[in-house]
């Protein structure tokens, strides 16, 4: 008897994209919640609130930014450089404020994702975001001294004060907090050289919290934590109007610092993954669902988080599964070991917010900047200053605006030089017609930083005639520039010099059209070549002299 077989029997068993890579997802999933699980709670200490709220932020944000998100292996939560920005905020808003601000962040963010505005991080220069990420470094690490030396003070709503509150404090100094802070430093620093999945962070923490139940040492622990999943509630002021429009700068400084963080995350990612590259107008909508949404939850405004983002590419994280799978696994940890969770000493989340944010400098980009150009070095150092100094948002315009003029300064520098005649003359040409010629090189874009230096130039050559300038390598010019170069064809129309381009680039022969100069100085005083325009000058000297002895002839 013959076996019959259906031929969909025969085809092979294939699962959706999305559980294709499910084994790899599911270690760099749960690889990313055991590293998440720490931070999230040491962030939300960090930002002046329940450490609840970090593990609620880290399971929802976390989740729905993985669906919704644009890049297929970021791991979203609380991060240090939200932390900086929320203590501010929180301590002079209080909790159902950041509530608010952190929905209309949101809000922001899709907008902006929704208006293809996600390119736009790629224009923030290298020195800016060195500086501010090292500027962040420096106060999260000093932000976390008073919990590292076991004081218990109340929250400043700026750095530098409450740095200064804890140095005058010094004396109640808890040395059994230092050194439960020192075990989580020492374990996360020599941990990392054993081959072991596990992070230095958990294992510091354990053992922290461990020797401190075990001797019973009186220091401040991080308290109660409810063993419940996050729950939807309702946010308090939403109707006040008043109140939103004097939340909207913080909603603006947390939906820029989330944008620029998550997109910078992803970029990251992309580098050390060869599969889908992310999409920056899909991830800051992702990110702002994400915040839009947490805050109903208790949760605070959450980025992607480089550091957890590597951790679940390395260990095999490839798609969007990933971060659901890290969500997951937080929420069944906060469910299991909640109540172990409230035993952690402060001091114990202190030494790991510290080591991270020693980490957090970007040491090779201090290098490179100093070995490249002071300018550039410069411009990060005074981000850095006015991030520590003042606040994150006015560290960010203020880099941008010395690094634009900075810019404007290189551009303005104009490389405009008069051609030796020996390079541009050919042998024939009257001796006459090249003392009464000048060719001038202009490189690089003709622009308003460059305007007035051009002008006043070209017209330091009193007894010319006939001026060409090579455009060859002229890209685009500005309105500045082309009233410049309107404002000299006229002075030396007035001189009876005759204007003459060279090499016209098509942008910039289409604004000379557009503008009505290029009717002007007329297209027979444009030529595709140096050379073409010598020889027409050549053969119309050579008409002109030639024209009296025509005549005379004739008369003869």
């Amino acid at each position: 008897m013959t076996e019959l077989t259906s031929s969909r029997d025969r085809l092979p068993l294939t699962l959706p994209p999305l559980f294709a890579h499910w084994r790899g997802d599911l270690t760099g999933g749960l690889t990313a919640a055991i590293v998440a699980l720490p931070l999230a709670l040491a962030f939300a200490i960090a930002s002046g609130v329940d450490p609840k709220a970090g593990l609620y932020t880290a399971i929802v944000a976390g989740t729905l930014a993985a669906v919704f998100g644009g890049s297929p292996v970021q791991i979203t939560g609380p991060t240090g450089a939200m932390a900086v920005i929320l203590i501010g905020i929180v301590a002079k808003y209080g909790i159902e404020k950041v509530w608010l601000a952190g929905v209309m962040a949101g809000i922001i963010q899709v907008a902006l994702g929704a208006a293809k505005l996600g390119q736009l991080v790629k224009f923030i220069p290298y020195p800016v975001t060195a500086g501010f990420t090292n500027g962040i470094a420096v106060i999260i690490f000093f932000g976390q001294l008073n919990n590292f030396l076991g004081l218990q003070l109340p929250r400043s709503d700026h750095f530098l004060p409450g740095l200064w509150q804890t140095v005058t404090q010094l004396e109640a100094t808890q040395w059994a907090a230092v050194g439960l802070a020192l075990v989580v430093v020492m374990t996360k620093l020599f941990w990392g050289r054993l081959s072991t999945p596990i992070p230095g962070s958990l294992v510091g923490l354990v053992l922290a919290t461990a020797i401190a139940a075990g001797f019973h040492l009186h220091v401040p622990t991080i308290g109660t934590i409810p063993q419940t999943l996050p729950m939807p509630h309702g946010i308090p002021h939403w109707s006040d109007f008043g109140l939103i429009r004097e939340l909207i700068n913080p909603a603006l400084a947390l939906a820029a610092l989330g944008s620029i963080e998550s997109l910078l995350s992803a970029v990251v990612a992309d580098g050390m993954t060869v599969s889908e590259k992310h999409n920056s107008d899909r991830e800051l909508i992702g990110q702002g669902i994400a915040n839009i949404v947490v805050p109903f939850f208790g949760g605070i405004p959450a980025t992607g988080a480089i550091a957890r983002t590597a951790v679940n590419v390395r260990a095999g994280g490839k798609t969007r599964l990933s971060g659901v799978i890290h969500g997951l696994a937080l929420a069944l940890i906060m469910l299991t070991l909640a109540p172990l969770a409230a035993q952690i000493p402060l001091a114990a989340l202190a030494g790991i917010l510290m080591v991270t944010s020693v980490r957090m400098i970007e040491w090779d980009a201090i290098g490179l900047l100093l070995r490249a150009t002071y300018a550039d070095f410069a411009v990060m150092m005074l981000t850095w200053l006015v991030t520590i100094g003042f606040d994150l948002v006015l560290a960010v315009e203020v880099g941008l605006i010395a690094a634009g003029a900075l810019f404007i300064k290189r551009m303005s520098d104009l490389n405009l030089a008069k051609v030796p005649e020996a390079e541009v003359f050919p042998p024939g040409v009257p001796l006459e017609l090249s003392k009464q010629t000048a060719v001038y090189r202009v490189d690089g874009p003709l622009f308003f930083g460059a305007a007035e230096r051009f002008a006043t130039f070209l017209r330091d050559e009193p007894e010319v005639k006939y001026l060409i300038l090579r455009l060859r390598f002229v890209p685009n010019m500005d309105t500045t520039g082309l009233v410049a170069l309107e404002d000299i064809y006229h002075d030396l129309n007035r001189r009876g010099c005759r204007l003459i381009l060279s090499g016209l680039q098509p942008e910039v022969e289409r604004l000379l059209e557009r503008s009505g100069l290029l009717g002007h100085i007329g297209l027979d005083n444009c030529f595709e070549t140096t050379d073409a325009a010598i020889r027409s000058l050549t053969s119309h000297t050579a008409l002109t002299d030639s024209a009296p002895k025509e005549l005379a002839t004739l008369e003869t």
